[in-house]
């Protein structure tokens, strides 16, 4: 079962998520938005299957420090999107890619009914 893992490596929810993966057994690649960006066509799928309002993270940190007339910018799909590719790190985390579906966020429940 090929697993992609997409976030941030300081961030504790993906070190939380990464440490479950590994404490199952769970193979998975992990493609950290820091080194290697947010990859633009992965970006429009995750929109797709999840939808771009719960993809774009308004509570954390990083959005918060964001001026309001660039907060405002992400009012709509494409503005969202265009945002989160200049601003990876206001993407929701992690995002992982589990054969035939995409989640956005760590739920031990709901990776354990995909493992199955």
């Amino acid at each position: 079962m090929a697993i992609t893992l997409y976030g941030i490596p300081n961030c504790d929810t993906v070190k939380k998520a990464r440490a479950w993966l590994d404490g199952q057994g769970t193979s998975h690649a992990f493609h950290d938005f820091k080194k290697a960006g947010v990859p633009a066509d992965r970006l429009e799928q995750w929109a797709d299957a999840v939808g771009w309002e719960k993809l774009l993270n308004r509570q954390g940190t990083t959005w918060r420090k964001l001026d309001p007339a660039l907060q405002a910018t992400a009012a709509d799909r494409a503005g969202a999107l265009r945002l989160m590719r200049e601003q990876p790190s206001v993407i929701k985390r992690p995002v992982v890619e589990w054969p035939g579906r995409t989640t956005v966020g760590f739920d031990p429940q709901v990776w354990s009914n995909l493992q199955s």
